[in-house]
């Protein structure tokens, strides 16, 4: 029959082996049986507190930032070069004041030339308006009496052409003249012809010239001349403007967080002018005022918030201050954030202004309404088994086991207990000793 070797045993058979497990089986099991049906070996006081109805001021408690009251990145309307830059970051300043300067020689020159051409529509309809001057009329007139002159001028030239043209034809038929002749008398006429109808057309003008001058400008041409100034004073208007946007202002009194760019940088607009957290390398410098604090509250506490509301705020970074503050704002929308849904509520400090900072970490604790006789444990004896809250009570045999209860709000080191619990009942605040968590069992129904 094979044999089995242990260490310190030496060789023995298997069917030992089986035997010595068996008895080894049996006696832990009636060692086991015996602990459950004696009772533990130790006090229950030391272990347990009582139930008792107690005052409490209830509050939600809820994870927050430190954020500006008001925030935004500067950066220019019109993409160009970074010119100026007057303030640093830290720096205080105030509503209006000049942050940094674009480069604008672009817009310099042509506001020149827009300004040039305002000039000269306002005199086009200065002159329109102001009528013609006695000098003009007379010397249109003149220019009509000349133009007259040259019609009766030329009509002689015509008549006489006419009949030279009448006695060459007379010859050339007879054969008195030669052909070049009756030629030449034909182009006379026809010059004639046409320098007589040049004048007539050139007295008609001056005489409509006179007339106009006489009357003055007409209607249209004043409207027209009234539309073309509009039309230079917006491109002025415009220019300026344009102008005006080079020069980069503070749009409330603040402090410089963040700086972004330097003089010679190419910076362009950008849509996120008004969050500090996504600013880009266009903008130029982000601008802060007044710090609040912005809590996430889950949607089953928000019911109990209302505005004015004190709270109570600890800072990561100073964790033995507690600083005050009062509801300002609680949002109208919530919003999801890993299957969570939960109301951001903006804090109105009202200390720690100089000492907490933007984007620090905070525990807020919204401060509610005082109840009294309400029962409540330690925070610490509360348990969570199978998804379910709960608290660790003796049962006859003074063993704890597991009784869920309903809880309501946590108050400094003690919870509220909704149901589930009565005055006098006790619960375990640590366990027993060489008792783990895992070796607990629901409490029998």
């Amino acid at each position: 029959e094979p044999t089995m070797r242990f260490p310190f045993v030496g060789s023995v058979k298997p069917t030992a082996v089986i035997a010595v497990f068996l008895l080894s089986s049996t006696a832990i099991g009636v060692g086991l049986w015996a602990m459950g049906s004696r009772r533990p070996n130790f006090n229950l006081t030391d272990l347990t507190v009582e139930v008792q109805p107690v005052d409490l001021t209830l509050k939600v408690t809820a994870g927050g930032t430190v954020v500006p009251v008001r925030s935004v990145n500067l950066s220019p309307k019109n993409a160009g070069l970074l010119a100026a830059l007057q303030v640093e970051q830290g720096d205080r300043v105030e509503a209006g004041q000049l942050i940094a300067l674009m480069d604008s020689r672009d817009v310099d020159a042509q506001l020149i030339q827009a300004e040039g051409n305002l000039q000269q529509a306002e005199a086009r309809l200065a002159e329109l308006e102001n009528g013609s001057r006695p000098e003009e009329i007379d010397r249109a007139r003149a220019q009509v009496i000349q133009a007259r002159a040259q019609v009766t001028e030329a009509e002689s030239r015509l008549v006489l052409a006419q009949q030279r043209l009448q006695r060459n034809r007379s010859l050339f038929e007879t054969g008195a003249i030669a052909a070049d002749d009756w030629d030449a008398s034909q182009t006379e006429q026809r010059q004639a012809l046409a320098q007589l109808q040049q004048a007539q057309a050139n007295l008609v003008a001056r005489q409509e010239q006179l007339t106009e001058l006489e009357n003055g400008p007409r209607p249209e041409t004043i409207a027209q001349a009234q539309a073309q100034l509009l039309s230079a004073q917006g491109q002025v208007a415009a220019l300026r403007i344009q102008k005006a946007d080079t020069l980069i202002r503070a749009p409330f009194t603040g402090t410089v967080t963040q700086r972004y760019a330097d003089p010679g940088a190419f910076v362009t607009p950008t849509t996120s002018a008004s969050s500090t957290a996504s600013a880009t390398s266009t903008s130029i410098v982000a601008i802060a005022q007044g710090l609040e604090v912005l809590a996430n509250v889950p949607e089953v506490d928000v019911g109990q918030l209302y505005p004015e509301q004190l709270v109570e705020i600890i800072a990561d970074s100073f964790p033995t201050e507690t600083f005050a503050g009062t509801v300002r704002l609680v949002a109208p929308e919530a919003i999801k954030q890993d299957n969570v849904t939960s109301f951001q509520v903006r804090v109105a400090l009202l200390n720690g202004q100089d000492q907490l900072k933007s984007g620090m970490n905070v525990d807020v604790s919204f401060v509610g309404e005082r109840t009294t006789d309400t029962l409540a444990v330690p925070t610490v004896a509360i348990v969570s088994q199978a998804g379910k809250s709960g608290v660790l009570v003796p049962d006859d045999r003074q063993r704890p086991v597991f009784r869920s209860i309903a809880v309501g709000s946590t108050v400094g080191d003690v919870t509220q207990v909704l149901e589930g619990l009565a005055a006098g009942d006790r619960v375990f605040t640590e366990l027993p000793p060489g008792l783990s968590f895992e070796d607990i069992q629901p409490e029998a129904d």
